[in-house]
């Protein structure tokens, strides 16, 4: 496949030029390099359509040749915007989506953020879409608090999205000042809609606000969850903990085959989510608190409570020694590890295994076909011999 963009430095896809059973195939070696050594890595699991997947896309603002407004994404390594018109990693849809945006905001006059100057509006959208649901919602970043003529906006985009047969389901704007190369900032105000699309996964629906977790390859995150949940072989009976539990999918997922579900995560707007998440889909044996995994488990397992699984699906950084120490406290009979990143994987299984965990195997899933990242599954059991 090519693309234009790649020739400019985009840096998104640097296995685009490899064949997708060549990308597999080193994706897959790498996984078995990493981790084979603890347990069998079974083959990789591809995707049935490695292009067009990304259900979520953020372009930043900037100015073109003439003063047009663009918008697209950093070139590799530096702050130069690249223009996007399609990508071939992007929900098609969602490209049309931008161009309407665009076509709005320069009908409103609106000027593009300048970073080094610190002048003009528009910093960068973040489109998301529900792929069964099929509702899109457009966020608006801008570096002021008012947008001006902000119902003319709404009305400018509803009208170029219909001209291009495209859904726009509510539109928000984020307000962000600060000199951060962090997209969102903490204010928000929905212009149009309730500020939430839903969404289908695995059999369960989804509120995404602006701010929501949300795996951005929708098939690939059901093989990936529907793999994790196999592995814990739940019979009904069992205490579930869902640690860096994000919005609750993974938690809310296993529900059905558990006695109870616990989800731990830090950012209080994805556990408002997953509340909501819970009570939307009529789970009444999901509980949810936020809070830091390490500082909860730590202090739930020195508090005597127990659970029977432990899923955990930390940040690309990995989970931490001491919260590796707690799960060996609360002793599960089984832990099901997520990871995005193998690498960090690999230094939590040492620990794991030296706690007297044993690990089953591994199945590597390709969530982001045409890059160098692949998720890993493993399943781990405790040694009868283990006392934690």
């Amino acid at each position: 496949m090519e693309c234009r963009l790649k020739a400019k430095k985009c840096g998104g896809c640097p296995m685009l030029g490899l064949d997708y059973a060549e990308q597999l195939k080193q994706k897959e070696a790498a996984v078995r390099k990493l981790v084979g050594k603890y347990g069998p890595v079974a083959p990789i699991r591809g995707a049935e359509n490695p292009c067009h997947y990304r259900n979520k896309v953020i372009s930043t603002f900037a100015a073109g040749p003439g003063g047009k407004l663009v918008s697209g994404i950093y070139a590799a390594g530096t702050h130069k915007v690249l223009p996007v018109e399609s990508c071939l990693l992007q929900d098609e849809v969602l490209d049309t989506v931008m161009q309407a945006v665009r076509a709005a905001a320069s009908t409103c006059r609106y000027q593009p953020y300048n970073e080094d100057k610190g002048t003009g509006l528009l910093r960068h959208c973040l489109l998301r879409r529900g792929v069964v649901s099929g509702q899109v919602m457009v966020v608006l970043v801008t570096a002021q608090p008012v947008l001006p003529g902000a119902k003319n906006f709404v009305r400018a985009l509803l009208a170029e999205a219909e001209k291009r047969h495209v859904p726009v389901t509510t539109v928000v704007q984020n307000y962000n000042l600060r000199r951060t190369s962090v997209v969102l900032g903490e204010e928000e105000k929905v212009l149009y809609g309730k500020g939430f699309i839903l969404d289908t996964l695995c059999g369960k629906t989804y509120a995404l606000s602006p701010r929501s977790f949300y795996q951005i390859n929708h098939d690939q995150t059901e093989v990936l969850y529907g793999l994790a949940v196999e592995a814990a072989r739940l019979t009904g009976k069992e205490v579930v903990l869902d640690a860096y539990c994000g919005i609750g999918t993974i938690g809310l997922t296993a529900s059905g085959r558990a006695k109870q579900v616990v989800g731990v995560e830090l950012n209080r707007d994805a556990v408002w989510d997953a509340i909501g998440n819970a009570r939307h889909n009529d789970v009444k044996n999901a509980r949810f608190f936020a809070a830091d995994a390490t500082q909860w488990i730590t202090e739930a397992a020195a508090a005597g409570q127990r659970a029977d699984v432990i899923f955990m699906d930390p940040p690309r950084e990995g989970s931490t020694p001491q919260f590796i120490e707690s799960v060996a406290r609360m002793a599960p009979k089984r832990v099901v590890y997520v990871s995005c990143n193998p690498e960090t994987m690999a230094r939590d299984l040492a620990l794991l295994t030296a706690k007297g965990y044993r690990a089953e195997g591994f199945t590597p899933v390709d969530l982001f076909p045409q890059t160098a990242h692949c998720e890993v599954v493993g399943a781990l059991t405790r040694s009868q011999k283990s006392k934690g």
